[in-house]
C-alpha cells in the first residue's frame, strides 16, 4: 500500500510540474477578476496529473483484475471524456450546455456498466444522478486554493476505508495519492489551479468510486452508499443552497460567481482558513463513520442528516454574517 501510494503521489506532482510548464508556455492563465477569487494571475489546468494518474491506476488494475474490467475500464472512459471536456474548456471557453452534455453521457456510460452487470435499478439510477451532480459540484467549489483537491483526499480516504470492492479501494488510494501530489502546487499558494479538466473530472471519479464502492457492498448497498454520501455534507450543501438561492433570485445560475458560502468566508478570513475549516468538518465526518458501522440504519440515516444540518447552518450563519456586515450580497 505505502508504494502504491508513493507512486501515484509522485504521478500527480510530476504531471502537475509538466502541466504547469505547458499552460505557461499556452498562456492558459487565469486572471483576477470580479468573479473570481484570487487576485494573482495563475495558470490553470494542472489537475489533468491526477486525471493521468487515475487513468493509470484504472487500467493497471483491470490488468491485474480481469474480473473488474469492465466496469473498471468505464469508469476511466467516463473520466476521460469528462477530462476532455474540460481540457478543451480551458483552452477556449465552451458552451455550459455542451459540456453538461458530455457529462450525461459519461453519467449514462457509468449506468450503463452497472446495469448490465445486474446492479439494482435505483443504484443504476444514482450512479447517473451521482455522476452528472458531483462533477459540477467540483466544478462550482474548485474556486479556492487547495479546497477542492484537500476534500478529494479526504472522501478518498473515507471509499478506501468503508468501500467494497478491493479494486474500487486501490482506485481510491490512487486518487488520495493523485491529489496529495497536486496539493502542494495549489496550496497555501497557489502556482496552478486544476482547471475544468481536474475539478469536473474528480468530481467524476467521486461519483464513480462511491457508487462502485458501494455496489461491491451487497448486500449492504444501500447502507455503504448512505455511509459514503456523509463526508460529502460540505460541499454538497454550500454548492445545492447556494444553486437554489441563485435560482430564486432569477440569476443566470450557470454563470461563474462569487456567492459561494467559502468565497464569502475566504474574503473575510482567506484562503486557508477556510480551507482548513472545511477539512476539519469533513474530516470530523469522515471519523464519525466508524460510530455507524456496527449500528441500526435509523440512527445512521439520522446522522448522517445530522452532518447535513449542520452544513447548512453553517452555511446560512456565513451568508447572514456576510449581508449584516454590508458585504455584496448579490
Amino acid at each position: 500500500m505505502g508504494s502504491w501510494i508513493a507512486i501515484f503521489a509522485a504521478l500527480g506532482a510530476a504531471g502537475t510540474w509538466l502541466a504547469r510548464a505547458y499552460a505557461l508556455s499556452r498562456n492558459m492563465v487565469d486572471e483576477p477578476g470580479e468573479r473570481r477569487s484570487h487576485a494573482v494571475a495563475t495558470p490553470r489546468g494542472g489537475g489533468i496529473a491526477i486525471v493521468a494518474a487515475l487513468l493509470v491506476a484504472a487500467i493497471a488494475l483491470s490488468l491485474r483484475f480481469p474480473s473488474y474490467a469492465p466496469k473498471a475500464l468505464a469508469f476511466g472512459l467516463g473520466l476521460s471524456l469528462v477530462a476532455a471536456i474540460g481540457w478543451v474548456d480551458d483552452h477556449r471557453p465552451l458552451s455550459p450546455w455542451l459540456r453538461l452534455g458530455v457529462h450525461a453521457l459519461a453519467a449514462a456510460l457509468l449506468a450503463f456498466v452497472l446495469w448490465h452487470g445486474g446492479s439494482p435499478n435505483w443504484l443504476v439510477l444514482a450512479a447517473f444522478v451521482l455522476a452528472v451532480g458531483l462533477t459540477n459540484v467540483w466544478n462550482f467549489m474548485d474556486g479556492i486554493n487547495g479546497l477542492a483537491a484537500s476534500q478529494t483526499v479526504l472522501v478518498a480516504l473515507a471509499v478506501a476505508w468503508m468501500g467494497g470492492g478491493e479494486v474500487w479501494r486501490w482506485l481510491a488510494l490512487a486518487l488520495l495519492a493523485a491529489s496529495l501530489g497536486f496539493l502542494p502546487f495549489n496550496f497555501p499558494r497557489a502556482r496552478i489551479f486544476m482547471g475544468d479538466v481536474g475539478s469536473g473530472a474528480i468530481g467524476f471519479a467521486v461519483a464513480g468510486l462511491i457508487v462502485l464502492g458501494a455496489d461491491a457492498a451487497r448486500p449492504w448497498r444501500g447502507m455503504t452508499l448512505a455511509l459514503l454520501l456523509i463526508p460529502l455534507a460540505a460541499f454538497m450543501v454550500d454548492s445545492s443552497l447556494t444553486l437554489l438561492r441563485r435560482v430564486g433570485r432569477g440569476e443566470r445560475w450557470w454563470t461563474p460567481h462569487t456567492q459561494h458560502a467559502y468565497q464569502v468566508w475566504a474574503r473575510r478570513i482567506g484562503h486557508a482558513r477556510v480551507t482548513f475549516a472545511y477539512a476539519v468538518f469533513t474530516g470530523l465526518a469522515v471519523a464519525s463513520l466508524s460510530l455507524v458501522t456496527e449500528v441500526r440504519f435509523g440512527f445512521m440515516l439520522c446522522m448522517g442528516a445530522g452532518w447535513y444540518i449542520s452544513g447548512a447552518f453553517f452555511w446560512w450563519l456565513i451568508q447572514r454574517t456576510q449581508t449584516g456586515s454590508g458585504g455584496a450580497d448579490s
